[in-house]
């Protein structure tokens, strides 16, 4: 098996990154796989839930970058990975991991997939979704309410506080690495250009 292609999609909450990469493996279902930053949330059982609940998430170090590299890393070389699963309901990781093979074409999403020099070096396309700061919030609320048990007070209080601020420190600036800029996850342009990359790679 030759080196996996890697994309990198990155972009701001809400914003469609994982709307983009389902899009995606839609069309090559057989062919890709989805690793998604969020599950490289560092683990938080030596605190209590009070103290996860005032956590920062939207900063570098609340993930655990290392071990995505080193993953990533273990999947170009044709190795399996036990990959770790975020539980957003109690803010830590679960106890169970995810056995993931390598694949022809890997995809990473998250906030910060373009922050690491490690992981833009890595990336053979590199993807930023784009949304309006209303639509991301809108949809960042209706995710976080009925998939994550959260409530409103909570989501609109996190917002403000620390996902709008750190969005403009560390996730917009990174936009400058992408070679393509989509608005929205719903974009068949974008994805038609690269759907069309990816069935070249998986030709040669």
């Amino acid at each position: 098996m030759k080196t996996p292609m890697l994309i990198g999609i990155a972009g701001g909450t809400g914003s469609g990154k994982s709307t983009f990469a389902e899009g995606l493996r839609a069309l090559f279902p057989d062919d890709i796989t989805i690793i998604s930053y969020d599950n490289y949330y560092k683990p938080q059982d030596h605190i209590t839930f009070e103290e996860r609940v005032k956590t920062n998430y939207d900063c570098p170090d609340a993930l655990d970058t290392d071990l995505l590299v080193k993953h990533l890393r273990q999947l170009c070389e044709g190795k399996s990975i036990d990959m770790p699963n975020y539980d957003f309901r109690i803010h830590t990781r679960k106890a169970e991991l995810t056995r993931v093979s390598p694949t022809a074409v890997i995809l990473i999403d998250g906030i910060m997939t373009f922050h690491d020099e490690r992981l833009r070096e890595m990336f053979d396309v590199k993807i930023y979704a784009d949304a309006d700061a209303d639509e991301r919030i809108l949809r960042r609320l209706r995710r976080d309410v009925t998939e994550r048990g959260r409530d409103i007070d909570g989501v609109i209080n996190q917002y403000v506080g620390t996902v709008k601020v750190m969005h403009g420190i560390y996730v917009e600036p990174t936009k400058k690495y992408a070679d393509i800029v989509i608005n929205g996850g719903m974009n068949k342009t974008a994805l038609d250009i690269v759907a069309a990359r990816i069935a070249s790679w998986l030709e040669k």
